[in-house]
């Protein structure tokens, strides 16, 4: 069960670590099942999928909504609008289009940074030194809040050497002074802890297999 399952994992997190439920991919029947039991934090990465989940459960004030997919720029004003939190911030233009679009809504996000510790052709991100040559004018843009670092390990990692990855990130980001580090995810989240983790990004953990669940839209229908 939803319940059963975020009580075992919420027993495992230290003080100061956040889980954040990516949503994906799973209805809203579920997401309004684990916010009655608590749960405020979910991760969306389709902003055509999220908004109208969004909508459906906007009635509970106390959900706070993280954007965790490649962000491209035609999307940044809708999810500067909806989303408290931005996970995947990959580059100093991005950023700075980002702070605009705030500053024109009236909104201050949470910012994440997206980092790339290994090669890896099917993600995005800063490399580190790209990251530190960029930060002066990162640390300077107005109505967004930079946080942390956000990274994802290549699949092909064993778990020790996406161990020796969080590290690294949680030593970048000590040395940029950012107090968060967003990684870890279902198949890896305890390493993600030992090195230093403050958000925990899971789904299928949580949520179970998203082929046992009812199409999203569907579900969206049913539940307004």
């Amino acid at each position: 069960m939803l319940s059963a399952r975020l009580q075992h994992i919420c027993e495992c997190l230290p003080s100061g670590v956040q889980l954040l439920a990516v949503s994906k991919g799973h209805p809203v029947s579920s997401i309004r099942l684990l916010a009655d039991i608590g749960q405020i934090d979910f991760g969306e990465s389709r902003l055509q999928e999220a908004l109208p989940k969004l909508r459906a459960l906007e009635e509970i004030r106390t959900l706070r909504w993280h954007f965790i997919g490649r962000l491209q720029t035609n999307k940044v004003r809708n999810v500067v609008r909806s989303f408290d939190f931005i996970h995947s911030v990959d580059s100093l233009v991005l950023a700075e289009r980002i702070s605009r679009i705030s500053r024109e809504e009236k909104r201050s996000p949470k910012i994440m940074l997206q980092v790339k510790f290994r090669e890896d052709p099917t993600k995005g991100g800063f490399a580190p030194d790209q990251l530190i040559e960029a930060w002066p004018n990162l640390n300077q843009l107005p109505h967004l809040r930079i946080i942390g670092l956000m990274t994802m390990p290549p699949i092909s990692l064993d778990l020790d050497e996406r161990k020796n990855l969080f590290r690294e990130c949680r030593v970048l980001a000590n040395q940029l002074k950012l107090p968060h580090c967003s990684m870890g995810m279902s198949s890896d989240w305890r390493e993600a802890l030992e090195a230093g983790s403050t958000w925990l990004r899971l789904g299928s953990s949580l949520f179970g297999d998203r082929s046992n669940h009812v199409n999203t839209h569907t579900d969206i229908t049913k539940s307004g």
